[in-house]
């Protein structure tokens, strides 16, 4: 077997950069709606409402639906398409969806536009990081995976200071108009960018039928199923708690100003962020020798670590209680370059794409897609503390998940690496 070659293809550095940005306003988007919920709460609902929080967090489950069940459909497109043009469509969908959020009558309108900004990302998400896992070897792929989603806690923490202070200046509506010129910047650029995938004939009857095999095989890879369930059960989560945080310390904890509210747990959300990502990614590649299963051990410990400082986090005061929630963003991000790694790892060339579409479609619908309006209604009927302690156990499970897999990750890794080499006739 020819050993691969350590050097990133040509094209990567540009490649990753936009990528990057991408993924950056990927996530402002995201979490500038989590930045204004109350404003829209206050807009579009009476104030005895009972059931208010659990229908504002509806829209994130919108977002959340169409966002899993239209990147499967993608994921089977970016197998055979060019990748850059549903990434640069996607964005464009998004982006014009963004703005249109701001120009909502009515909460049915507000409703549809967070649907479509989850059909643009499904355009995207599975197509990305398929695009680095082709562009740069197994051996650096981690710390890749972690610059790119680097974005993640950038740019939620962005959003949610942005949105914070468009509300203050210009009202919550302004906090989506602006962010549609940069997106539609974004997507243009994607036209400019090759398809890094190597050039093969069109696949014969035979390779077809193989195609569909490595795509069962999916099921019957253990780091794979077990990397998703871990994924579900923090996405669950990390998703329902990043949602309504702002909420939470704004009005059940009783901290005056929500814009300054936003600023610091954006703040927090920015370096820890940053810090677990990077070193995540850099200490999954460096234990790799050591320990095959690393970047699953780096996640699942990780999470178990996370799990006291989120429940510490509920009842400390104010200002101890903002120690607790950086130690618990700092833990909880040190998977994402890991896990996705791995994920790309275990998933062949071929179907690479739709490996991750999978994983966004398990993730969110046993994830993110049930928490933020599961915490609502609990905290409408009780209260904010018991809503985040029932989800944040699923935290604990993600790492138990993870740790589990560790056995069988080198194992599903290396298999995939021989047979991706023998299509490639190396």
């Amino acid at each position: 077997m020819a050993q691969q070659d350590p050097q990133p293809r040509p094209g990567a550095r540009a490649a990753l950069s936009l990528l990057l940005g991408i993924n950056l306003f990927n996530y402002i988007d995201r979490y500038i709606l989590a930045a204004v919920e109350p404003e829209i709460r206050r807009a579009f609902f009476a104030p005895g409402d009972l059931d208010a929080k659990a229908k504002t967090g509806t829209l994130a489950t919108a977002f959340l639906i169409s966002y899993m069940i239209s990147a499967p459909i993608f994921g089977r497109l970016a197998d055979k398409w060019s990748r850059w043009i549903l990434i640069g469509g996607g964005v464009a969908v998004w982006s014009l969806a963004s703005g249109a959020t701001g120009i909502a009558g009515s909460f049915l309108i507000l409703l549809l536009t967070r649907i479509f900004v989850g059909v643009g990302e499904g355009a995207y998400g599975p197509a990305a990081p398929t695009i680095l896992a082709d562009l740069y070897p197994l051996k650096i792929r981690g710390r890749i995976m972690a610059v790119f989603f680097m974005a993640i806690p950038v740019g939620s923490a962005l959003g949610y200071a942005f949105g914070g202070w468009a509300n203050a200046q210009f009202g919550w509506r302004w906090a989506f108009y602006l962010v549609l010129p940069p997106g539609m910047l974004l997507a243009a650029l994607c036209a400019f960018m090759r398809e890094p995938r190597h050039t093969m004939p069109r696949p014969t009857t035979r390779e077809r039928k193989n195609r569909r095999a490595e795509f069962a095989t999916l099921f019957q890879t253990p780091s794979y199923v077990l990397n998703t369930l871990a994924s579900a059960a923090m996405t669950f989560a990390i998703g329902g708690i990043a949602f309504w945080t702002p909420t939470y310390i704004y009005e059940y904890r009783g901290q005056p100003d929500l814009g300054h509210i936003n600023i610091i747990f954006g703040a927090i959300t920015v370096v820890a962020g940053i810090f677990a990502t990077l070193l995540g990614g850099w200490a999954g590649d460096r234990l790799r020798d050591r320990y095959g299963g690393s970047y699953f051990l780096v996640s699942g410990c990780g999470m178990v670590i996370a799990f006291p400082f989120i429940l510490a986090m509920l009842f400390l005061p104010f200002p101890l209680a903002w120690g607790a929630i950086f130690f618990a963003v700092f833990f909880l991000f040190l998977n994402t370059g890991p896990a996705n790694t791995a994920l790309a790892n275990v998933t062949h060339p071929s179907i690479r794409a739709t490996g991750f579409a999978l994983n966004i479609l398990i993730i969110h619908a046993l994830g993110d897609a049930i928490s933020p309006p599961l915490i609502g209604a609990i905290a409408g009927h009780t209260n904010m503390n018991i809503a985040f302690g029932v989800v944040s156990a699923t935290v604990l499970l993600s790492g138990l998940l993870w740790l589990r897999g560790m056995k069988y990750l080198p194992a599903d890794t290396a298999a995939v690496e021989i047979a991706a080499q023998s299509r490639l006739g190396t």
